[in-house]
C-alpha cells in the first residue's frame, strides 16, 4: 500500500480525539450480548464518489485520521457499537489547497460498518465552510503493515520530504527537527507511540520562522498521527497532522522517505 498521492510542497509532514471502542469488547441486553468491533490500525481502499484513495489510521486510544490521496483529511469522534460505526467529522484540505468553493475546511458524519481487522466501509456527507455538500463511500481494507511493533526507536533516523527533498531528523527519543531552505520553516516536535503492538504513531510540532505564503503558519501547534508504510520501497513515514490560530484551520500530508 502506498500512501495518499498528495505531495505538500515546502514542508514535511487537528485531530480530534476520537471517542472509538478501540479494543473489543461485549454488552449484553438480556440474553443476547454483542461484541464491539475495533478500528484500530491502518486501513486502506477507495471512495467510489470520487475514486481518490483513502488511508484510515486508528490509534488504541481512539485518535483516528480518513486522508483522501488529494490531500483531504476527514477527522472527528467515531462510536464503534457492535459493527456499526458512526462519526461526526471535521474536514481539512492539504495547506495552499482548497475546496471548489474556495473553502479549507467544513464539517459532516460518517456512517458504516467495521469488522476488527478486515474491513471497514462508511458513507461520508459532508458540507464546507462554504455551504457545497460533497458525499463519498469508502470501502477499506485493514492492512497487515498494522501489526508491526512501534517505538521512538524504530521510527528514528533522517527522512527525505518527497516533494521538497528536505530532511526531518527523528531522534531515538522521538525528538523531530528541520529547517526547509525553500521557504525558511523551521520544524520542532515529537513523535511517540501509545501502543507499541500497532504501528501508528501521535506527531506534535510547531513551526517558526516561514516566510511568503507560508508565513501563517508561524507559531501554529500541530497534532496528528503518522505510520510506516513498509509496502514502499523505500519505506516511507506518512505523517498527516491539523491545527489552527486566530485566524483560519490548516491541515498538513506529509510523505517521506527513509
Amino acid at each position: 500500500m502506498r500512501a495518499p498521492g498528495s505531495r505538500f510542497i515546502g514542508l514535511t509532514a487537528v485531530l480530534v480525539a476520537f471517542g472509538l471502542a478501540g479494543c473489543n469488547s461485549s454488552t449484553s441486553s438480556g440474553s443476547s450480548s454483542t461484541t464491539d468491533q475495533s478500528a484500530i490500525g491502518v486501513w486502506s481502499g477507495t471512495d467510489s464518489v470520487t475514486g481518490d484513495t483513502v488511508v484510515a489510521i486508528v490509534n488504541s486510544g481512539g485518535q483516528a485520521t480518513f486522508i483522501r490521496s488529494d490531500g483531504v483529511q476527514f477527522d472527528g469522534t467515531v462510536e464503534v457499537s457492535g459493527t456499526t460505526l458512526a462519526a461526526t467529522v471535521t474536514g481539512y484540505t492539504n495547506f495552499g489547497q482548497t475546496f471548489s468553493d474556495g473553502s479549507t475546511y467544513g464539517i459532516g458524519t460518517l456512517n458504516g460498518t467495521v469488522s476488527t481487522g478486515s474491513s471497514l466501509s462508511a458513507s461520508l456527507t459532508f458540507t464546507t465552510n462554504g455551504n457545497t455538500s460533497l458525499t463519498g463511500t469508502w470501502s477499506l481494507s485493514f492492512e497487515a503493515l498494522s501489526n508491526t511493533a512501534s517505538s521512538t526507536a524504530a521510527v528514528a533516523g533522517n527522512y527525505t520530504d518527497i516533494a521538497t527533498n528536505a530532511t526531518l531528523a527523528i531522534a531515538s527519543n522521538g525528538v523531530m527537527s528541520e529547517q526547509n531552505t525553500a521557504n525558511g520553516c523551521v520544524l520542532n516536535g515529537s513523535i511517540s507511540t501509545t501502543d507499541s503492538s500497532v504501528n501508528v504513531y501521535q506527531v506534535s510540532y510547531t513551526l517558526e520562522d516561514c516566510t511568503g505564503t507560508y508565513a501563517p503558519l508561524n507559531g501554529v501547534q500541530f497534532t496528528g498521527l503518522a505510520y510506516v508504510d513498509t509496502n514502499a520501497s523505500p519505506t516511507e513515514l506518512v505523517i498527516a497532522v491539523a491545527g489552527a490560530n486566530s485566524t483560519s484551520k490548516y491541515a498538513i500530508v506529509s510523505d517521506l522517505n527513509s
